[in-house]
């Protein structure tokens, strides 16, 4: 009888899709696949380890299911990705409950190593983290009606503050026909919007093609049947140019949501951030994309508290926050990482950091705010992802929503399946959310 293997992915989109692929291979090689981690006989933790909070969830996470393995309710327990790349040797030496540790180089080793764990080994796999991106299958968990579509691994962007090259290599673009067939794949079964990722979504291409493919790619996966929605996430300012501009505004398929990360708008700290570009080429560029993308909802990511930030740079940050009023934004304080040329800078102390990003929140807010309300009384397209029975009415997310980070539109009304898109009048808002009413089922 095959043992149940299960797993726990933590941290970003393209972690999962890493997680995702250990399942296929584990189910190919004949393992049984459970989401009830109570069943489980071999659990997984696939980690993060980008921020203290992300090593902390990790660590807590690893912590929690050693325990059972204690109380003899988990044969083996792997931990894999991120924090098992950045710290081997203390995962080893500290938490002795581990089984076995692989690295952000060696995911489709993963029959081996559980086969080897539940010999009584400890395997220790750790490949090149610069080697060629994994083409196995997925077992997709994300949805209902839609998958991530990861088109490149690792970056070469090198940002003083972070630590992903250390921990996942150079970039590395995957061949444009493998993407497309993997589109396909997900097409046919059933995915209607793909989302588009990578470390840097911008460079794709660079190092195949020499030169950016991204737009074409695009073009290309908006021809597949089936597909509905596009979305775009991770695009670095400084390589959005004209082509990429006029694709995404031309093609329907092409959510009119954009998620450019550009962190600060201080000259000074982009430049200590080893980032490209300076605050008014960023500003220029935000404006220049709503201009040619009508009804244009703009994501970013900020920092907080970096190396070089004082109140001038701070209030000049929220000064181009009510100025430019993004519609999105995730904004963290900032996470000294050892091994960064950030690390040894100094900077504001920890709680002013948290403080400031409190304070970048409550504008933000606002403007969401703002942004909602201007939406009354409009009819959105929502693809619903299924139904709250303590709220008695449907979910889902418009166009203007990104899975896990953007709101949700509630609705009553109509009898979507998960997965279907459906039009929903706009009637009032809900800590953030939308609340409207379905008028009629779509495709």
């Amino acid at each position: 009888m095959a043992e149940k293997v299960g797993m726990v992915s933590l941290g970003c989109a393209k972690n999962l899709v890493n997680g995702e692929q250990m399942l296929w291979l584990l189910r190919e090689a004949g393992y049984e696949l459970v989401s009830d981690l109570a069943e489980t006989e071999v659990l997984i933790v696939n980690t993060c380890a980008f921020i203290d909070s992300a090593k902390q969830e990790a660590i807590d996470t690893i912590l929690e299911f050693a325990e059972l393995k204690k109380e003899g309710k988990l044969k083996k327990l792997l931990v894999t990705g991120c924090l098992s790349q950045r710290y081997r040797e203390e995962i080893l030496r500290e938490l002795p409950e581990v089984d076995g540790v692989l690295g952000t180089g060696s995911y489709d080793e993963i029959v081996p190593a559980v086969a080897a764990a539940l010999a009584g080994e400890t395997p220790e796999l750790f490949g090149d983290i610069s080697g060629p991106v994994s083409e196995a299958g997925r077992v997709v968990s994300s949805g209902p009606g839609w998958a991530y579509l990861r088109i490149a691994e690792g970056c070469d962007n090198r940002c003083s503050y972070c630590v992903i090259p250390s921990i996942r290599g150079r970039y590395r673009s995957r061949p444009m026909e493998n993407v497309l067939r993997e589109a396909e794949a997900l097409a046919k079964d059933g995915v209607k919007e793909l989302i588009v990722v990578a470390q840097d979504i911008t460079r794709y291409g660079t190092d195949l093609y020499g030169k950016p493919r991204l737009a074409e790619l695009v073009r290309a996966l908006a021809k597949i049947s089936g597909i509905h929605w596009i979305r775009l996430h991770y695009l670095y300012p400084d390589l959005i140019d004209d082509e990429l501009i006029d694709t995404v505004a031309a093609e329907p398929k092409v959510v009119k949501y954009l998620d450019i990360p550009i962190q600060h708008i201080n000259d000074g700290i982009l430049k200590k951030m080893n980032r490209r570009g300076t605050g008014a080429e960023i500003e220029a560029l935000l404006t220049k994309l709503r201009r040619r993308i009508p009804g244009l909802v703009l994501r970013t990511s900020l920092i907080t508290g970096l190396p070089g930030e004082g109140e001038a740079e701070f209030e000049e940050l929220c000064a181009f926050l009510r100025r430019m009023k993004l519609e999105r934004a995730g904004v963290f304080a900032y996470s000294p990482e050892e091994g960064t040329p950030a690390y040894n800078m100094e900077r504001p102390d920890e709680e002013t950091a948290a403080h400031r990003a409190e304070l970048a929140v409550d504008i933000q807010s606002e403007i969401m705010d703002e942004f909602n309300a201007a939406r009354m009384g409009t009819v959105l397209e929502v693809l619903a992802e299924g139904y709250d029975r303590i709220a008695e009415c449907w979910y889902g997310r418009s166009y203007a929503d990104s899975p896990e980070v953007d709101g949700k539109v509630f609705f009553t009304g109509g009898r979507p399946r998960a997965g279907e898109f459906i039009r929903v009048r706009i009637t009032d808002t809900l800590e953030g959310d939308l609340v409207g009413q379905a008028e009629e089922a779509e495709a």
